[in-house]
């Protein structure tokens, strides 16, 4: 009970919110990798700020700068690609588990200036994507209801975050038994490479005697 309570806990933790900001220049381009079950909502909220000399800060943007976002899925097709505004949100379900690489660069032909940009960025997976104010007002639940609806959701995510957890331990045991088979080999053809020198030295080393009348 005890472990299952840790794993349960952990499992939650997965879950959160992972907030950072980075900077960005013209054609630069930055990219981030987020592991996700499959079956699962992400949602991506940004807002782009640009450095004013003058001020010496990041200031809201003008019009006309973007961002454009890229989402590969672990089988590098894209899945979404997209030019959106100096703020807003973008949002993707998955459809297989693993690495998703997250992109964003700026839209180029609408930067003149060529200065740098500061880019907030937050990342929602699950059940921490999706808006319960918002689900509550349009499907009119009540608090209990609204409660209820948020655990099996949790419960939902949890399951899927265990499959996923046993599909990254089914491809890492079949990658370990790869590697072993190939280390395995890769000994048998040593063995088999100094056993032939081995025969071709005692070879050419009576060939040698016999030439020199030794034996």
């Amino acid at each position: 009970m005890k472990i299952f309570l840790i794993t349960l806990v952990s499992l939650l933790y997965l879950n959160t919110v992972h907030s950072l900001y980075f900077h960005i220049r013209e054609t630069e381009r930055k990219c981030f990798i987020e592991e996700v079950p499959d079956e699962t909502l992400v949602v991506g909220k940004y807002k782009v700020q640009i450095f004013d000399k003058d001020a010496n800060d990041y200031l809201p943007t003008p019009h006309g700068i973007g961002m454009h976002v890229e989402i590969k899925d672990p089988e590098e097709k894209i899945i979404l690609s997209k030019l959106y505004s100096s703020e807003g949100r973008f949002s993707f379900t998955t459809h297989m588990p693993g690495e998703h690489v997250i992109c964003l660069y700026s839209n180029s032909t609408a930067w003149f200036g060529g200065g740098n940009l500061r880019v907030h960025l937050d990342i929602e997976v699950g059940e921490h994507a999706v808006d319960y104010n918002e689900l509550a007002g349009k499907e009119k639940l009540t608090e209990l209801q609204l409660r209820v609806r948020q655990l099996i959701d949790q419960v939902e995510q949890i399951s899927k975050e265990q499959n996923y957890q046993r599909f990254r331990e089914e491809r890492f045991r079949a990658t370990s038994e790869s590697t072993n088979q190939r280390v395995f080999w890769w000994s048998i053809a040593q063995l088999s490479v100094l056993v032939a020198t081995g025969l071709w030295q005692m070879r050419h080393l009576k060939k040698f005697f016999e030439a020199k009348k030794l034996v």
